[in-house]
């Protein structure tokens, strides 16, 4: 492993200044948050919940479109509806939580690091981890998972701590945060940290010590406090029906079978994650090489552990998505931080992120023959929409980062490590500022814009096999499901207009909004 240099030395010293981290936590989970219109399904249904609580004021039962909304415990509601309640409704409010949850989350790692390693190593893992392509994401996102791994991270991070150093004050916080995250999430946010310590204590020969803190009888007395009163609520109020729904269903049942068609193959996550963590791919990759040095420090084991149950548990569930993995990659965020001196190779370093920008310079060009594929008449709709909105300064954006990449790769200035920081700060200004709200656009515009004209028309209006909560959520009242009847103004993707024609053969359906994928239709009489 080279040296330091002098040049390096600099660079690092400003990359890791209070000033830059602060100016990466913005851009990553503050720039742009209030921008892009929700997107459906995750964001449209946690919001359209929030707004239901706010305007029933039922606290305790989610609702989305009216019916029981069982696939997540109430804080993530609770932390958007209080937004909400200060600022109005708006894409900024309901998305606040969000963003305040992975900063402090940012800030728990970098504490933690610097507790344990040093202030230097804490900034680069902090870094590396507000600019991964998935944590900017989740970061922004409407939705409870930037709020469950806040208290996932700080579960562990206490975890770690007891165990180095055992105090009472210190065992009672990880059960408060066990508590919260049972309360956003259910029993994901208490098995990964229960699993992985024991397997810590075991590779130790120390399982004692982990049952010491797991009976606990004061603990256990917090977890209790702060978890308890609402799932007793909401049992009492659905009588038993969230626990069949949520417990059943939505936990073991995605563990056993597919949910909402999110399957996928057994080596998913060995592609999912490289993608995950861009543009730090190659920075992971290379702490492969590191696997018995990083067994023999009991830091590192603690971390490697973490991620490894977290990426095995969810390689042999059924249901799988991208940020499940999220659950696991705090850790790699700090043993990358550690080990930067080990990244060496520029190519190993530097190509995955050049591969993800070439893709992203040539989707304006990709998107014809792929538009060529869709079948569904929603789907192309939306690929020749794409086509306008990939515009020059799309492409200028485009030709600016792939300069950058350039730049640096000729760079004899920069360890790896620095030179991917920077190549993250550029994948933002892409990603979140020119490529996401251009996708927003093309998908979730026009059914904003179909939700705000149904508020003004201020007619009976239903949703037609079409799953979209965000129209309901922009049109401010409930939307149900149930059959069009005559004066009826009906929401429908654009593909179910002949399904509805055949259901009412004899009524006039005239076209009220037609944009992309959705239209709203209303129906005369027969």
């Amino acid at each position: 492993m080279s040296a330091t240099t002098p040049s390096e030395a600099r660079l690092g010293a400003l990359l890791t200044s209070p000033w830059t981290l602060a100016l990466v936590v913005w851009l990553a989970f503050f720039w742009q948050l209030g921008g892009p219109p929700l997107y459906d399904l995750d964001e449209g249904a946690f919001t359209e919940a929030t707004r239901e609580m706010l305007a029933t004021g039922n606290w305790i039962t989610p609702h989305k479109d009216g019916e029981p909304r069982y696939d997540k415990p109430v804080l993530i509601y609770w932390l958007q509806a209080a937004s909400v309640a200060a600022l109005g409704l708006s894409e900024f409010a309901l998305r606040l939580p969000s963003a305040i949850a992975a900063t402090f989350w940012l800030v728990a790692l970098w504490a933690f690091v610097r507790e344990h390693l040093d202030a230097f190593t804490a900034g680069v893992a902090a870094l590396a981890m507000a600019l991964s392509l998935e944590i900017g994401i989740i970061g922004k996102a409407a939705v409870a998972d930037a709020v469950l791994n806040l208290f996932i991270a700080l579960a562990f991070f206490d975890a770690y701590r007891w165990w180095s150093h055992p105090r009472r004050a210190v065992l009672l916080r990880i059960y408060l945060w066990l508590g919260l995250g049972f309360l956003t999430k259910g029993p994901v946010a208490v098995f990964f940290p229960f699993a992985v310590t024991l397997l810590y204590a075991l590779s130790y020969g120390q399982p004692r010590r982990w049952l010491a803190a797991v009976f606990a009888p004061w603990g256990w007395l917090v977890f209790l406090l702060v978890a308890a009163p609402w799932y007793v609520a909401v049992y009492v109020d659905t009588g038993g029906a969230f626990f069949e729904s949520f417990f059943l269903k939505h936990n073991l049942g995605r563990y056993g079978g597919v949910i909402h068609s999110h399957a996928g193959f057994p080596g998913y996550y060995l592609v999912a994650l490289p993608l995950v963590v861009l543009p730090f791919t190659g920075w992971l990759l290379r702490l492969l090489g590191l696997g018995r040095a990083l067994w023999a420090d009991p830091l590192d084991r603690f971390l490697l552990l973490w991620f490894l149950v977290v990426f095995v548990f969810f390689s042999f569930s059924s249901t799988k998505l991208p940020h499940y993995m999220v659950y696991g990659i705090t850790p790699l965020f700090i043993l990358m931080a550690r080990h930067r001196a080990a990244l060496e190779s520029r190519w190993l370093a530097l190509l995955p992120p050049l591969l993800f920008l070439v893709l992203l310079a040539l989707l304006p060009l990709l998107l014809w023959p792929i538009a060529g594929l869709a079948e569904r008449s929603h789907e192309q709709a939306m690929w020749d929409a794409a086509a306008g909105v990939l515009d020059w300064p799309y492409r200028l954006a485009m030709l600016a980062a792939l300069l950058v990449w350039i730049g640096l790769w000729r760079w004899n200035g920069a360890a790896c490590w620095q030179r991917l920081i920077v190549l993250g700060v550029v994948q933002t200004l892409v990603v979140s500022g020119m490529l996401m709200p251009r996708v927003l656009d093309v998908m979730q515009a026009p059914v904003k814009e179909a939700g705000q004209i149904a508020r003004s028309l201020d007619l009976p209006t239903v949703v037609y096999r079409t799953s979209m909560p965000s129209f309901s959520v922009y049109r401010q009242a409930v939307t149900p499901a149930r059959p069009p009847r005559p004066g009826d103004l009906v929401f429908l993707r654009i593909d179910k207009l002949q399904a509805l024609q055949r259901q009412l053969p004899q009524a006039d359906l005239a076209t009220v909004y037609e944009r992309g994928p959705v239209m709203l239709v209303k129906v005369g009489h027969d």
